[in-house]
């Protein structure tokens, strides 16, 4: 598959940073445009609609997961502790993504809805072989969105403990003891 264009690529980054920053309602095409540094012709060139900007952020997401997927089954550690390391946020472009589709499911978005819940079933498919039952999947689950949710917490009015180094490898092992088979 050929890789989209440049001003492609720079609307939706461009789409992404405002969802993230401002919201489904200020990012507008427009807003989009402008920050994209591209005419209104350029923009409606590559997306006729909004809806067709947060058609183009949801297949990136599904792009990236589908690597994610890829990497956490290739890792040397194993896919649960791969799977826990990434759940700590690093504002990288799956993070980016996750956060503006999050966007647009809170706006009401059923494509945005159902890739998050695609998403959290294609990892949870993932991982299903590298535990003993449904109540440790549960587990791996439930342990990276308080990962995920704690790491959000960070930096705001409300302390987000996020455990790094040797207090995380702790935190690895000791749901990796509880889920083998």
């Amino acid at each position: 598959m050929s890789r989209p264009p440049l001003a492609y690529e720079k609307v939706l980054d461009a789409f992404e940073a405002l969802l993230i920053d401002e919201g489904p309602r200020g990012a507008t095409m427009d807003a989009a445009a402008r920050a994209a540094g591209v005419s209104k012709g350029g923009l409606l060139y590559h997306f006729a609609s909004k809806d067709a900007l947060a058609a183009g952020i949801v297949e990136r997401l599904r792009t990236l997961v589908d690597a994610d997927v890829e990497l956490m089954a290739a890792s040397p550690e194993g896919p649960v502790a791969y799977f826990l390391r990434s759940s700590i946020m690093q504002n990288d472009p799956i993070d980016r993504a996750i956060l503006a589709t999050s966007r647009l499911a809170q706006d009401g978005s059923t494509s945005a809805s159902e890739a998050l819940r695609d998403v959290r079933n294609k990892w949870a498919d993932a991982l299903r072989p590298h535990t003993k039952d449904a109540a440790s999947l549960d587990l791996v689950m439930l342990v990276s969105d308080g990962l995920y949710f704690n790491n959000a917490l960070d930096g705001g009015s409300i302390p987000g403990p996020v455990p790094r180094g040797a207090a995380l490898d702790a935190l690895i092992a000791l749901v990796e003891g509880a889920i083998r088979r």
